[in-house]
């Protein structure tokens, strides 16, 4: 008996991995697959990739407060694992996709992923999704007897599939993956793979909040007015009267983080009551997905992510730290292309080797993606500025 809902992922029906090992004799086959990515080399540069802040020199000791890749992930999973719980599914796989979902970002965030995809238009284009399942398959390089991490089937198809079925045409990095191990990539993903993507969800609406008010690129006063966090802050005020700014701040925002999670968990339960799915595959072949947001909580949410685009992610400091870090890419990509002899030597001789435009760039991107925020910076004023 292993403890778990009949519709979540079981660990003695999992479909394994493309290169065979023996089992641990104490792990499951999730909790193997999460610990190689936490120690991938991947998952540690997310400690300097950036989530909305471009990581400076140091000088500003706030941006040491706001959230990095790394700290997101760690919340994602955590939101996941508590979810997944609640649920009866598997919270390692749950974790395990969390923990996965953003390796394949860049430097500089959705900017830099913007920066790329342009760059990358003429050679297959780029996806962080697609880039994630590169890297796990392909491009950490630690094991004797393969590439990549040898992750599980159901760990890949989570990682592929967490935002839901995917449709033709596929980014190259994921139609390579699924070339070599069908991902099933129409259907829908497992009900792990699914509170990964809701958690994501969570995380960033709730600490993008917590982020803007301490950039000061809007108050709390303009965040009463908006649905569910002004009814947060109005408990706060009855219940604590006179709190200190920063109590407040986190008291009414931690609870607009548990009306999220709470909502995900009735709407699945209810769900989950109503069908009696008896098996992962039953979650799998469903019209939709299980694990999302009511309604009505849905329309609030788009109301804050509607303020917050406005007002933080195009808010004019921001939108000059994109095209700053735009050009920096579109300085790199292209130096990179013409004159691989400026990578270090692996990714030199990667590069010649490659043959085709088209290859060689693919390396290039493997390289410049891979950069944390830093790194790129370093490497930008190193070949730039002279």
């Amino acid at each position: 008996m292993t403890g778990f809902a009949p519709y979540a992922c079981q660990p003695d029906d999992s479909r394994g991995r493309l290169w065979p090992e023996r089992m641990s004799t104490f792990r499951s086959p999730w909790q193997r697959d999460r610990d190689r990515i936490i120690h991938s080399s991947a998952f540690r540069r997310l400690k300097h990739k950036t989530q909305v802040f471009v990581e400076h020199d140091g000088e500003d000791y706030r941006g040491d407060y706001f959230r990095t890749r790394l700290t997101h992930t760690i919340e994602v999973a955590q939101v996941a694992r508590t979810i997944a719980g609640a649920l009866g599914l598997n919270t390692d796989l749950a974790e395990t996709v969390a923990l996965a979902h953003d390796l394949g970002h860049p430097p500089f965030g959705h900017t830099g992923e913007d920066a790329l995809a342009a760059l990358m238009a003429p050679y297959g284009g780029f996806d962080h999704n697609a880039q994630a399942l590169r890297i796990v398959t392909r491009l950490e390089r630690h094991y004797a007897d393969f590439d990549g991490l040898n992750l599980t089937w159901e760990a890949l198809e989570g990682i592929a599939k967490h935002n839901g079925p995917v449709a033709a045409p596929l980014p190259y990095a994921l139609a390579e993956v699924n070339a070599d191990w069908d991902l099933e990539l129409g259907g829908n993903a497992s009900a792990e793979a699914q509170v990964a993507a809701v958690a994501d969800d969570v995380a960033y609406n709730h600490h993008d909040l917590h982020d803007g008010l301490r950039a000061q690129l809007f108050t709390e006063e303009e965040l009463a007015e908006l649905p569910v966090i002004g009814p947060a802050f109005d408990e706060v005020d009855r219940l604590h009267p006179g709190l200190d700014r920063m109590r407040r701040r986190h008291e009414a925002l931690r609870r607009v983080f548990g009306v999220m999670v709470e909502d995900v968990i009735a709407v699945a339960q209810n769900r989950l009551t109503g069908l009696q799915p008896q098996a992962a595959q039953e979650i799998r072949d469903m019209d939709g997905p299980i694990i999302r947001f009511s309604k009505p909580l849905y329309q609030n949410i788009k109301a804050i992510k509607s303020f917050l685009f406005t007002r933080m992610y195009r808010a004019p400091s921001v939108v000059d730290e994109r095209s700053r870090v735009t050009a920096m890419l579109n300085n790199l990509f292209p130096l990179f292309l013409a004159e691989p002899a400026q990578m270090p030597p692996q990714w030199h001789a990667v590069a010649a080797a490659a043959g085709e435009q088209t290859y060689r760039a693919r390396v290039v991107l493997d390289y410049v993606a891979g950069m944390t925020d830093r790194f790129a910076i370093s490497e930008h004023q190193r070949l730039f500025a002279r």
